[in-house]
């Protein structure tokens, strides 16, 4: 069967825009059927609920990249997420199987802060100036970012973390390197940072658009730690008050955030952590416990109907889902899964040779020093 058959044949999407949720819901549940061990869905952890209860698989970006790899009978993955969890799914397949976005407007704007001209153009002014040459740096990306950067991390020596693993890569880093370079997102580099000490006046903000990231030389010399100016659009919009005000109303209770919240709204709460630390802590807290949660809001609103033992509310009450995440619905997956049966691939993604090659190498790296801590914990 070739990869994709010509585009007239390709069913049409419009008509799934008008079919009433209980068609849709039906349409998906025997695409899966008929398609059986062929194809996987993945449901990211923001992803809404009426697609959530179609996936094979739900967790965080990189969980569900390893764990769609590991499903070898699976022909096809579809990723319900955005473009670069996509990528990482590619980037981690085997070669035989083909990664599908439901929808290919589903993007992440960090992702999008960091392009590949911009981050090698500001390696390139770094050695201009002797930092890259007089000092070792390590340049580490979240995974929220685009296959291209995972790459230029792969060349260049450097690594890419997920949230749960950012605080044991930075304290090896740390220690085999002069600096740090880290992207897209200021926020979860500076509060890591911070865990080690680094004070913020060791920390340098890069701005893509200005020469030196709108730093001086000096400032770049003194610098541990050298951010980029990223930031998730969710998480940003918690603030230090929100914290105030939700303790105000209710003095007992516990504020839980990710660290993509800049470092005011992180120092203010009683826990921070990634995504599968959020979840753990909730399943684990004592019934009755009162949380107030900082992360996004299908997540929590999950959360809330799976403990009901429990009083948990979004930390900022007039905070909107990830909007690139809502973009897939029912719609687009029932469209996806009727194309596959028709044998037609729709939005796949495919990321190219060389760029697989460099990106699995910054993700081997991380995966390989995971499992390294892992068994001395052990």
């Amino acid at each position: 069967m070739p990869a994709v058959l010509d585009e007239v044949r390709t069913i049409n999407f419009e008509d799934y825009l008008v079919m009433p949720d209980a068609e849709l819901h039906e349409r998906i549940e025997a695409a899966r059927e008929e398609l059986g061990s062929r194809v996987v869905i993945l449901g990211h952890h923001y992803q809404r609920d009426d697609v959530i209860r179609h996936a094979d698989l739900t967790g965080d970006s990189y969980q569900l990249s390893v764990m769609a790899a590991e499903r070898s009978d699976a022909e096809f993955i579809v990723f319900c997420g955005v473009h670069f969890m996509a990528e990482s799914a590619d980037i981690l397949a085997q070669d035989y199987q083909k990664v599908i976005l439901p929808d290919l407007g589903a993007g992440c704007s960090m992702a999008d802060m960091a392009n590949i001209e911009q981050v090698e153009d500001a390696w390139e002014q770094l050695a201009d100036i002797g930092i890259i040459g007089e000092y070792k740096v390590a340049p580490m990306t979240y995974m929220n970012s685009t296959a291209a950067i995972k790459a230029f991390c792969g060349r260049n020596g450097g690594v890419v973390c997920t949230s749960s693993n950012a605080v044991p890569l930075f304290d090896k880093y740390l220690k085999e390197y002069d600096k740090m370079m880290f992207f897209p997102d200021q926020h979860l580099g500076r509060n890591t940072g911070l865990k080690f000490g680094i004070p913020l006046d060791k920390m340098a903000l890069w701005n893509p658009r200005e020469e030196l990231g709108g730093n001086t030389e000096e400032e770049l010399q003194n610098a541990r730690l050298i951010l980029w100016k990223g930031h998730c659009s969710v998480h940003s919009r918690f603030k230090p008050w929100h914290a105030d005000q939700v303790r105000k109303e209710t003095p007992d209770i516990k504020v839980l955030v990710h660290p993509e919240c800049m470092y005011e709204v992180v120092e203010k709460s009683d826990l921070n952590g990634s995504t599968s630390f959020i979840i753990k802590t909730v399943e684990n807290a004592p019934a009755g416990s009162k949380w107030a949660i900082g992360t996004e809001l299908n997540l929590v609103n999950r959360l809330i109907k799976n403990h009901p033992d429990k009083e948990i509310r979004l930390l900022a009450p007039d905070l909107c889902m990830c909007a690139t995440m809502y973009r897939i619905a029912p719609q687009n997956l029932a469209w996806t899964l009727d194309n596959l049966i028709a044998g037609v691939v729709v939005n796949e993604i495919k990321v190219d040779g060389e760029t697989k090659k460099w990106a699995t190498a910054a993700l081997e790296r991380m995966i390989s020093f995971t499992e390294q801590n892992h068994d001395k914990k052990n």
